[in-house]
């Protein structure tokens, strides 16, 4: 890896040339940050959202699956680049910054804060409501217990979080392993009594029921169940080679996304007829009621609540590194950066914590709406924070070239091609989002949240061009 030229990063600026005035802990090795690259992909969206895709698309689903999966391998390339060519960058929203400015970086910041504060509630709300099938218990109460013990353990250290995750995950990976084998050896007809099931791929009005715009059009769905690869990225600033793990790992989530998601959808589709998939229900479950294994409902429930506390647990993670950061570049209140004994930021967890328990308080008087709403306000954020570094990432390649320095040793492939296909394919995401009558209000909301962002730093601007005074 060639190493940081101080002309090339001085010319992006002071997040390139500078690091964090506080330094977090160099605690996690290499096994916490691959299983957190894996738990940030495979969530509830795969195991119960799943439904919504195989509905919509029929048995070409997993064709949609590939195509986001693509879209979000482009983008961890991206990722890669940047941390192999700007290693003193510590935050994935950073890099935003570095390529695009302060305003770039002060916008996808706190939109990318947004994004994942309010996954915190929304995981609460769905673990308390599949432990209420176990515990005879109203779902506030068990709602304010998942949130103490997970605002508990994310207090405790960066450590306790990785090791927690670390469990979640291998959960997570143990089970969807073990249902590859055991779905493509009754779709093989090797334990299935009729032979077969291949067959199910073009029953019940073909392979693209509802047509290949279907396809295409279910693609914003499936894109936000994998939104959440990067954060590696964010967890990798507290290891001791933060640009040395992304580059390795952002290599391989490729193959995790075509083996988890692709191949688990694509065994469903031909264990059991599309139309025989429930919205909002697993198709995993369905799936192993199919092929006769016994306890599958309580198997996937449990495995579904790992999921769910999962990406709980590194929703607060993420939501308090973000703004971590944030204060350390001047962005959100200074006492935002404080770090407790054990190096954690303690008051940016708390504003996660926060978030959560009002979310689960504001759930009891209105259940669905809540819910509705804390879902739909996220929308097409993840969408436009990938864009946007895609359109940095080309940015500070063009801007390498200029002050005439080599490619990274980790580069995007076939740039600027590549790098324009990812934006034109996550550009095509948000127009179908906005056409699609589902869709058109996640999409409100989020552009309301983009616009709230840019007229937030324009405050923030002028603020700080007061304060400096007049130019002399």
């Amino acid at each position: 890896m060639n190493p940081p030229n101080p002309l090339l990063e001085t010319s992006f600026g002071a997040v390139a040339a500078d690091a964090p005035k506080n330094e977090l802990s160099r605690s996690l090795q290499r096994r916490h940050l691959t299983m957190i690259s894996i738990g940030g992909i495979i969530g509830a969206g795969l195991f119960v959202g799943s439904s919504t895709a195989i509905i919509a698309a029929g048995p070409a689903s997993f064709i949609s699956y590939a195509i986001a999966g693509f879209l979000i391998l482009l983008v961890m390339r991206m990722l890669a680049e940047m941390a192999t060519a700007l290693p003193r960058v510590r935050t994935f929203t950073d890099f935003a910054r570095a390529g695009l400015g302060d305003g770039a970086g002060f916008a996808v910041g706190w939109l990318y804060w947004y994004f994942w504060v309010l996954v915190v509630p929304v995981e609460a709300i769905a673990g308390a409501k599949i432990l209420q099938t176990w515990i005879p218990l109203p779902p506030l109460p068990i709602g304010l217990a998942l949130m103490s013990v997970m605002t508990g353990v994310n207090l405790m250290s960066t450590r306790s979080y990785a090791e927690f995750e670390f469990w979640f995950a291998s959960v997570k990976v143990a089970a969807i392993l073990v249902f590859i084998v055991v779905a493509a050896s009754y779709a093989f007809g090797w334990t299935s009594p009729d032979g077969p099931t291949f067959h199910n791929l073009v029953t019940n009005s073909g392979f693209a029921p509802h047509g290949w715009v279907a396809v295409v059009a279910t693609v914003p769905t499936v894109f936000f169940a994998m939104t959440g690869a990067e954060i590696t990225m964010i967890a990798a600033a507290e290891s001791a080679q933060p640009g040395l793990a992304v580059a390795r790992l952002s290599s391989a989530v490729i193959g995790r996304i075509l083996l988890f998601y692709v191949g688990s959808v694509f065994l469903i589709v031909c264990v059991v007829s599309w139309s025989a998939v429930r919205g909002g229900e697993s198709p995993f479950t369905l799936a192993l009621t199919t092929m006769h294994i016994p306890g599958a409902a309580l198997i996937m429930k449990a495995i579904i609540l790992t999921a769910v506390l999962s990406c709980m647990n590194s929703a607060f993670y993420v939501s308090s590194r973000v703004l971590f950061v944030l204060a350390d570049r001047g962005d959100a209140p200074p006492s935002l950066v404080r770090l407790n004994a054990r190096r954690v930021p303690v008051f940016s967890v708390l504003m996660g914590a926060t978030a959560g328990f009002l979310g689960i308080i504001a759930a009891t008087q209105a259940p669905q709406a809540v819910f509705d709403f804390l879902v739909s306000s996220s929308g097409a954020l993840g969408v436009v924070i990938y864009m946007v570094t895609a359109v940095a990432q080309m940015a500070l390649r063009y801007r390498r070239r200029a002050a005439g320095e080599p490619d990274p040793a980790v580069s995007m492939w076939w740039f600027p091609f590549s790098s324009l296909v990812a934006i034109a394919g996550m550009g095509t995401v948000l127009i179908a989002m906005a056409f699609t009558p589902g869709m058109q209000g996640d999409f409100k909301a989020s552009c309301l949240a983009v616009l709230v962002a840019v007229l937030a730093y324009a405050v923030v601007r002028a603020r700080r061009r007061a304060a400096a005074g007049p130019r002399r």
